[in-house]
């Protein structure tokens, strides 16, 4: 780990000291916790108001389509931001996009909770989108301008189990906001987080990204940049991994709430609780990468992440043949899908790691940027498929199918990727 690029500005108070050697355990926790939270605004910001949907198409009007739009409108919306944020990140710093993209943040959250229609909430999520996409596409560059190799896997897995808590919880908590006031309590909520995360980057984040490496904002350039990323197979081979094992991990989120109570009679507070342990699987598993790391190389826990999690899916996929059915298959699936998102918590931390640190620190915002930004468009993109039924409803089958063609395609990318690293000199950057 180099420390030697860190810039310390006022708001660091002390606690990141450039050439003091690795950080000690309290500067690492804290820093997990700092970018803990930045990260996990996003899942909050996307999944907090789902126990809202009816309550909102009712007030406002709408149809429960309009309402679900809102959802596409701030996934669009993180996954433009990233484009934006991540190389002008690597033009003014890391500080100032945070700042201002948690103020814009706070301002769209209060004003979703005084529209007057649908049409002006999937606005309002859009602008969410793009302003909360600094926190998650920041985080990742700032753990590139502080870390490297092992360190960086053992970081991002440390990460994961802060922002890993964002997806199980955030319906729980929406569901208890709703007991306590209207849907629009949800956005306030959102709002009064953005400003504490507001807070907590001005008084505890340093400045990561020295003057002398940053590079300037220019449309050439940045097209030069990219251009460079999309070629460089050393990074896109495990952003691809990343992004199409993000599509199974997303198949299973998208689509399992309603299979789970349309197919197997789930009850809502069943499904709830299934999300729960299949989410704690997944933070489980980025923690045994966590220990692994020093012990297993990087690329070999990333391997046996992804033939793992694609076992699974074959398990699954041999239940919907068979016919799965009666009282014990929702505890049967709930094991592979533990299984499956245990896997998935050593792809995540280790894919994120080959791709970030296979760049300089000069782009490591614009590459992250790029990789957030694939991962949103191929998980949102691919996993609709599931829903491509006779009927227009996803099955356990047509999960399967999803999952397992995205799987495969995965490990097939991350075999030549690995197979194109060994043939290559080492590099750094573009």
């Amino acid at each position: 780990m180099s420390q030697s690029r860190l810039s310390v500005g006022p708001a660091s108070a002390g606690w990141l000291r450039p050439g003091s050697g690795p950080l000690p355990r309290r500067s690492f926790a804290l820093l997990v916790l700092v970018l803990g939270t930045l990260t996990a605004i996003g899942p909050l910001a996307t999944d907090l108001y789902l126990p809202s949907f009816p309550s909102i198409a009712d007030d406002l009007h709408a149809q429960q389509a309009q309402i679900q739009l809102t959802l596409t409108a701030m996934m669009l919306g993180l996954s433009v931001g990233q484009l934006v944020i991540g190389p002008l990140s690597d033009a003014v710093g890391r500080r100032r996009p945070l700042l201002v993209g948690f103020a814009v943040f706070a301002v769209a959250s209060f004003a979703c909770a005084l529209v007057p229609s649908a049409s002006a909430l999937a606005g309002l999520r859009f602008v969410q989108g793009v302003a909360g996409a600094s926190g998650a596409v920041i985080a990742r560059a700032v753990v590139r301008d502080v870390f490297e190799g092992d360190e960086a896997a053992r970081f991002f897995s440390r990460l994961m189990l802060v922002t890993g808590l964002a997806p199980m919880l955030a319906p729980v908590l929406g569901a208890q906001l709703l007991r306590v006031g209207p849907w629009q309590t949800s956005f306030v909520a959102l709002g009064l987080l953005a400003l504490v995360s507001l807070t907590v980057v001005f008084l505890w984040l340093p400045e990561t990204l020295p003057e002398s490496v940053r590079r300037p904002f220019q449309v050439v350039s940045l097209a030069r940049t990219v251009g460079g990323l999309v070629c460089d197979v050393r990074f896109v081979g495990p952003t691809l991994t990343l992004g199409l094992a993000f599509a199974m991990l997303f198949t299973y989120v998208s689509s399992f709430s309603f299979v789970s109570q349309s197919q197997f009679g789930a009850s809502e507070q069943a499904f709830a609780l299934m999300f729960a342990v299949n989410t704690v699987g997944l933070m489980a598993g980025t923690q045994v990468n966590a220990y692994l790391i020093g012990r297993v190389e990087t690329s070999r826990r990333l391997a046996a992440g992804l033939v793992s999690a694609l076992a699974a899916v074959g398990v699954l996929g041999a239940l919907a043949l068979g016919g799965v059915s009666g009282p014990g298959a929702l505890v049967v699936l709930t094991c592979v899908f533990f299984w499956m998102m245990l896997s998935l918590g050593f792809v995540m931390p280790n894919a994120t790691t080959l791709a970030i640190s296979s760049q300089a620190p000069a782009v490591a915002g614009t590459a992250s940027a790029l990789m957030g930004s694939l991962q949103f468009a191929l998980g949102g993109g691919l996993s609709s498929l599931a829903g491509w039924t006779a009927s227009g409803e996803a099955s356990l089958t047509s999960m399967a199918v999803v999952m397992g063609s995205v799987g495969t395609a995965s490990v097939a990318v991350f075999a030549f990727s690995a197979w194109w690293r060994a043939r290559s000199p080492v590099r750094v950057g573009p």
